[in-house]
C-alpha cells in the first residue's frame, strides 16, 4: 500500500495558511466532546461545575468506538472541501456513530438552521446532549432526522452500494463513504466493491471508499484488520482500487498523512475523469480509495477498572457504563471531558470559538447542508403515454401477450425521453433479456467497464442497465439513485426478492421517518417488478417459487407501502406508469412474463387500476337477480383460473349467478384505519355483499387475505385459495392443480357453499374430479397440459 504520509502532498494540504492543522484539530476535539456529551449529559454541558452524578442520563446508549475515525475524516473532509470547493457527499457506514455527526452538523451551523431550538449557544448544547438516544429525542443512527445523511447504518452492509448509487449521473458529485471494518464483513458489502467495474467515469461522478480498520467489532476482531497488509492491498487493487494508507496514534502526524491522502486521492480521482472526459480510454485505472487505521475509542478512556478499553473491543458502545453508581467512573468520565479543553473550543455562551467555526466550508458545500442527500435536486421524469404500447382488443381473453415484453417497450421510450436528463435507471440481476424486458437495449446497453469480448450482448460504459448477480447491489445502487433524487425500476424473479427483505424494511423505515422531517423533500419511489413467478415457475421447480415478498412488504408501514397485481398487460402499463410518477413509497408490481390472455383494452384498464378492484360485469352472471357466489381473483393466473372456473360453472349450473371481482391494488381490501388505500365498509360491503360466499384466488400466500379482511363484513364466508408450498417440476396448469387454485378446485369450492344446488353436488363433484384425474393421467403421459387447458380462451 502506499502510505500518505511519505508523500508530498501534490496540492496545498490547507485552504489558508500553516494553522490548518491547528483550526482543524481544535474543530476535531470540539466534535468529540460534543459526542462524548450527547452520550452522557443531561446538564452542565460546559462544566461549568464540578460533574456530579445527577448530570448524567439514567440509560446510557451509544456506540463511542466508531466516533473518532468519523469525527475525524469530516473533520478532513471539510478541509478539502474548503480548499478545492468541491461538492461532497458523506455516506457514514458506522450510522451507529451518530453522536459524532450529530455534533459536525451542529458545529456546521446546519442542525441549528434546521432545528432553531437546538442553536449554538449554552442551551443549545444542552439540547443537544439531552435529546440524544432520549425519550422524545433522536435516534443514536444517523437516520432521516440527521442533515446530510441518505445513510441510517443500522443495519450494517449498504453503505458502498448507497454511495455508488448517489455518485452514478451525478459528475461533478464525490461521495466520500466510510466503511467500518465489521461492516466490511457482510456480504453486500464484500460484493459493493465491484462498483469499479460499473462507474463511468465521464458520466458518473466519484466514489471515495474510506476503509476504517479500528481493529475490533463488538466484541472480536474484524477480520481486514488482522488480515496480511499485503494481503489486503492485493485484494482491493483486484477489485480496481489503489489504496492509500494512513495509520498512527498521535493526531498531529495522522493530520498530516489525512491531509496528503485526501490531496493525493482527489487528484487520482480528476485524473481519471478528466482523461475519461478528453475522449482518452485507459484500461486497468484504478480508483483511489484510503485505509485509515486509528484505535477503536481513540481519546477515550484507556484503561477502566484494570481492563483496556481505548484500542479495545469494549469502547465499541458506552466505555464508562456506571457513571451514576460508581465514584471513580463519574471522575473518569470528568477527566475524559475536560481533556479535550472545551474552554478553548467554546465560548462563555456556549458557541464555537472563531477557531473552531471558521473550520467548515460555506452554504451547500457543507455535508451536513448538500442538498442533493435532502431531495432538493430531482429531475422530475418525462414519461411516454403508457397505452402507445398498449394491447388492442375487441373482446376479453382471446389475445394472448406477453405483458413484460410491452413493459419493456414503455421503459425503452422512457429512457430515451430522458436521454438528456439523465434520471432514470433500470436494475435487475442478470435478468432484463429473461423477463422480456430487453426491448430497452434498442435505446441504451448494460453498463459495463472491463473488457468485452466477441459475443458479449449490448455491453456500454454509459448504459442505463445494471445488471449484477446481486440484489443486494441492485437495491443498494437504486436506493442511493433515489435517495439523490433520480427514478429507476428493480425487476427481480420473484423468489429472490426475499435476498432483500431488509433492505425494504431499512428503506421503509427511512421513508416514514423522512416524511415527518419538514425540510427533506420526498424522493421518487422504490419500484419492484417481481415476475418469472411462482405460477410459470413450473420449469425451475420449488426453489424458484415463493411469493411471500409482498407479506414482508404490508408489514411495514402502510403510509409508504403499495402492491399490484396488474391482471394483464394494459393493467401492467397504468400501473408501471402510476408507480414511476410517484414519490416517497415503495411500489410492488406482480406481473408474469409468459404468453398469457388480455382482459381490458386501455380505456378499462384505465379504470380499473384507478379504482383498484372493482367488479367483471362482463365476466359476471348476476346482473338480473340476486347473487349465488362471488368468485375474486388478484394475480394474474389467478384471474385466468377464475374465470375459467366461471365456465365450468356455466357448464353445469346455468342458472348460477357469480359476481366476478378483480383486485389490483391488494391494499384496498384493507379498512382505511388500517391502510391510507383502503375501501370503506359500505364500499367493500357492495363490491364483495354481506352474507354471500367468497372464493378468493388469490397470487400468493392465502391467509395475507384474510389478514387484511379480517374485520370486514361478512369475513366468515370468506374462502381463499392460494399457494400452500405445493411447489415442484411440472406444467403450468399442474401447479395450479397442485395448490387447488385450478378452474375445477374453484368451482367445486363454490358451489359447496351454495345451498340451492346441494342436491346436485354429488354428480357435479364426480365429474370435476373425474376431469382431475384426467389432466393428471395427460400430463404424466404426455409431460405437458391438455390442449383445452393449454389452449383455453374466454368464450363469454
Amino acid at each position: 500500500m502506499i502510505t500518505a504520509g511519505s508523500l508530498a502532498p501534490t496540492t496545498k494540504p490547507g485552504p489558508s495558511g500553516p494553522d490548518w492543522a491547528m483550526r482543524l484539530d481544535a474543530w476535531w476535539r470540539a466534535a468529540n466532546y460534543l459526542s462524548v456529551g450527547q452520550i452522557y449529559l443531561l446538564d452542565n454541558p460546559l462544566l461549568r461545575e464540578p460533574l456530579q452524578s445527577h448530570h448524567v442520563k439514567p440509560r446510557l446508549l451509544g456506540h463511542w468506538g466508531t466516533v473518532p475515525g468519523l469525527t475525524l475524516t469530516y473533520a478532513h473532509l471539510s478541509r478539502i472541501i474548503m480548499a478545492r470547493k468541491q461538492k461532497m457527499l458523506l455516506v457514514a457506514g458506522p450510522g451507529h456513530g451518530a453522536a459524532g455527526l450529530n455534533a459536525a452538523a451542529w458545529l456546521e451551523g446546519t442542525y441549528s438552521e434546521f432545528y432553531p431550538e437546538v442553536g449554538q449557544d449554552l442551551d443549545g448544547m444542552r439540547r443537544l446532549f439531552r435529546q440524544f438516544s432520549f425519550p422524545g429525542g433522536v435516534p443514536s443512527h444517523a437516520s432521516a432526522h440527521l442533515p446530510g445523511s441518505i445513510h441510517e447504518g443500522g443495519e450494517l452492509g449498504y453503505c458502498l452500494a448507497h454511495a455508488t448509487g448517489a455518485a452514478l449521473d451525478n459528475p461533478d458529485l464525490v461521495v466520500a463513504c466510510v466503511v467500518g471494518d465489521g461492516e466490511a464483513e457482510t456480504g453486500p458489502l464484500a460484493t459493493s466493491w465491484h462498483a469499479t467495474a460499473f462507474l463511468d467515469p465521464v458520466r458518473d461522478g466519484a466514489v471515495l471508499p474510506i476503509l476504517h480498520l479500528n481493529g475490533y467489532k463488538i466484541a472480536n476482531p474484524t477480520l481486514l484488520s488482522r488480515m496480511p497488509r499485503h494481503e489486503l492491498n492485493s485484494l482491493l487493487i483486484g477489485h480496481g482500487w489503489r489504496p492509500v494508507e494512513v495509520t498512527g496514534t498521535d493526531p498531529q502526524e495522522i493530520h498530516e498523512a489525512y491531509a496528503d491522502a485526501l490531496s493525493l486521492c482527489l487528484n487520482g480521482i480528476f485524473e481519471i475523469q478528466g482523461s475519461a472526459r478528453a475522449g482518452c480510454v485507459h484500461g486497468g485505472r484504478r480508483w483511489p480509495m484510503i485505509v485509515l487505521r486509528t484505535p477503536k475509542g481513540w481519546t477515550g478512556p484507556d484503561v477502566v477498572d484494570g481492563k483496556q478499553v481505548q484500542g479495545s473491543w469494549r469502547s465499541h458502545q458506552v466505555p464508562l457504563a456506571a457513571v451514576r453508581e460508581d465514584a471513580h467512573h463519574l471522575a473518569l468520565l470528568e477527566q475524559w471531558l475536560r481533556s479535550y479543553r472545551p474552554e478553548e473550543l467554546f465560548e462563555a455562551d456556549g458557541s464555537p470559538v472563531p477557531l473552531v467555526r471558521d473550520h467548515r466550508p460555506l452554504g451547500t458545500l457543507r455535508l451536513s447542508a448538500n442538498p442533493v442527500a435532502h431531495g432538493h435536486t430531482q429531475r422530475d421524469l418525462r414519461l411516454p403515454e403508457p397505452f402507445a404500447h398498449r394491447v388492442e382488443l375487441t373482446e376479453p381473453g382471446k389475445v394472448v401477450a406477453e405483458s413484460t415484453r410491452l413493459l419493456g417497450e414503455y421503459l425503452r421510450e422512457a429512457l430515451r425521453l430522458n436521454r438528456d436528463q439523465h434520471n432514470l435507471l433500470l436494475f435487475a440481476p442478470d435478468e432484463h433479456a429473461s423477463n422480456r424486458l430487453d426491448a430497452v437495449f434498442a435505446e441504451t446497453g448494460r453498463r459495463w467497464q472491463l473488457a468485452t469480448e466477441p459475443g458479449d450482448d449490448h455491453l456500454a460504459h454509459d448504459g442505463r442497465v445494471f445488471e449484477v448477480l446481486s440484489e443486494h447491489l441492485c437495491q443498494g445502487w437504486l436506493e442511493g439513485y433515489l435517495l439523490t433524487g433520480r427514478h429507476g425500476l428493480l425487476s427481480s424473479y420473484e423468489a429472490f426478492a426475499h435476498v432483500v427483505d431488509s433492505m425494504v424494511g431499512q428503506h421503509a423505515k427511512w421513508l416514514h421517518t423522512a416524511a415527518q422531517v419538514p425540510w427533506r423533500r420526498p424522493v421518487p419511489s422504490l419500484n419492484y417488478l417481481l415476475t418469472s413467478h411462482v405460477w410459470r415457475q413450473d420449469h425451475n421447480g420449488a426453489s424458484h417459487q415463493d411469493p411471500g415478498f409482498v407479506d414482508h412488504v404490508l408489514n411495514k408501514r402502510p403510509e409508504v407501502v403499495r402492491v399490484y397485481f396488474p391482471p394483464d398487460a394494459n393493467c401492467l402499463l397504468a400501473v408501471a406508469d402510476h408507480c414511476l410518477r410517484s414519490r416517497g413509497l415503495i411500489n410492488v408490481i406482480v406481473s408474469g412474463k409468459q404468453p398469457a390472455l388480455q382482459y381490458l383494452d386501455s380505456r378499462r384498464a384505465a379504470a380499473h387500476c384507478a379504482q383498484g378492484l372493482g367488479v367483471w360485469r362482463w365476466a359476471s352472471t348476476d346482473l338480473d337477480g340476486d347473487t349465488d357466489v362471488v368468485l375474486a381473483c388478484a394475480g394474474d393466473v389467478p384471474t385466468q383460473e377464475t374465470l375459467a372456473a366461471v365456465e365450468v360453472l356455466r357448464e353445469f349450473v346455468p342458472d348460477l349467478r357469480v359476481r366476478v371481482v378483480n383486485v389490483v391494488d391488494l391494499a384496498r381490501l384493507a379498512q382505511p384505519e388500517v391502510h391510507p388505500h383502503g375501501l370503506e365498509d359500505t364500499a367493500y360491503r357492495e363490491i364483495f355483499t354481506e352474507d354471500k360466499p367468497v372464493i378468493f384466488t388469490y397470487h400468493g400466500y392465502p391467509w395475507l387475505i384474510h389478514r387484511l379482511t379480517y374485520r370486514r363484513p361478512g369475513h366468515e364466508h370468506l374462502h381463499v385459495h392460494g399457494f400452500h408450498e405445493n411447489g415442484t417440476t411440472t406444467t403450468p396448469f399442474d401447479m395450479c392443480v397442485l395448490n387447488e387454485i385450478d378452474r375445477f378446485h374453484l368451482a367445486l369450492a363454490a358451489l359447496e357453499r351454495v345451498p340451492r344446488v346441494a342436491g346436485r353436488l354429488g354428480h357435479i363433484r364426480q365429474q370435476l374430479l373425474d376431469r382431475l384425474a384426467e389432466h393428471q393421467e395427460h400430463i404424466r403421459r404426455a409431460g405437458e397440459d391438455l390442449p383445452e387447458i393449454r389452449d383455453w380462451t374466454w368464450n363469454g
